[in-house]
């Protein structure tokens, strides 16, 4: 990974080590990131990155509308506080007011940086022509990149973040993004737990499938047929059966490094289901039980019961 500037928010544990003196930015502070660079270098890529990481993007957003698209944010973060908008030369002339726009931003005390997109130009001719597109500069694809080039100069001398992509794939450049904002996003997987009945068929979206029909089933125990395992005389049925807890325990022992690989590899929404044979009883109270010890060790869950009112 090829970068000219290194990008002042958090980098993650394993990534690389931060300076003791490091100024990390408030994650709740609202910003703007801009994002501008050579055609070609992945800016879009680089958008939906940051979709991915649950900021509000507007592509190709006319350099003019960067003041009103700041407004969108509020001062006390409780509202959008991440906007990011990509900026190039396929505004047209509209593009040479990017300058006076910027300090503008500027004069209102708007929180920006700007993420610049670059790769050799041997590269970016390569990746221009597997995609048999036009270059928005226009003429040749050489001659093009060139004028682009010369175009971007000065926006290029005012980036906060230079990120050369020429040996990055979509996945590098993804995680670059995610590293340049990285105070932003602090919880990178999103977990739902899911409690299903077998015989309704297997979440189709299941990421992990875990069967609860070796707990006795409450179903037949009377006066807790009709109740859930959301009702606690079901929930303590299951869970003081032999091997449920233990079960529960080490299945979280066993999904939180799982968690992690998955946030470093930019899998940002996981499903973990959880099987009975109706989906009423023992797959409910586990999911609980599971998405408790979760949330004790800090992990967001969020717990979906799909077949507990069927019959």
């Amino acid at each position: 990974m090829d970068t000219s500037a290194t990008p002042t928010p958090h980098v993650p544990d394993g990534v690389a080590e931060l300076d003791e003196d490091t100024q990390l930015p408030d994650p709740l502070q609202p910003e703007l990131l801009i994002i501008t660079g050579m055609s070609g270098a992945g800016r879009s890529r680089a958008a939906q990155a940051l979709e991915d990481l649950d900021w509000y993007v507007v592509d190709n957003l006319p350099p003019h509308m960067l003041v009103p698209f700041a407004d969108l944010m509020t001062p006390d973060g409780g509202g959008v506080h991440r906007l990011a908008a990509v900026v190039d030369i396929r505004s047209g002339e509209f593009f040479d007011r990017l300058a006076s726009v910027l300090d503008d931003l500027s004069v209102r005390d708007v929180n920006y940086r700007i993420v610049f997109l670059d790769a050799e130009t041997d590269e970016l001719v390569r990746r221009y022509e597997s995609n048999r597109r036009p270059h928005p500069a226009g003429s040749r694809i050489i001659e093009g990149i060139a004028r682009e080039r010369d175009i971007l100069a000065p926006v290029r001398q005012r980036a906060d973040v230079l990120i050369d992509t020429t040996r990055m794939n979509v996945h590098d450049l993804a995680r670059h993004m995610r590293d340049v904002v990285a105070a932003e996003t602090s919880e990178q997987v999103r977990l739902t737990i899911m409690s299903f009945g077998f015989k309704h068929g297997i979440p189709l979206d299941a990421d992990w499938v875990a069967d609860m029909r070796f707990l006795v089933n409450p179903y037949w125990v009377e006066e807790l047929r009709n109740l859930t395992g959301l009702d606690a005389p079901v929930y303590d049925y299951v869970m003081a059966q032999p091997g449920a807890r233990e079960f529960g325990q080490n299945y979280v022992d066993l999904l939180e490094p799982i968690l992690s690989g998955f946030a470093r590899e930019l899998k940002p929404f996981i499903t973990v289901a959880i099987g009975c044979t109706g989906g009423r009883h023992r797959s409910v109270a586990m999911t609980e039980f599971i998405a408790e010890q979760l949330r004790d060790r800090g992990v967001p869950v969020r717990t979906l019961h799909r077949d507990a009112g069927k019959e």
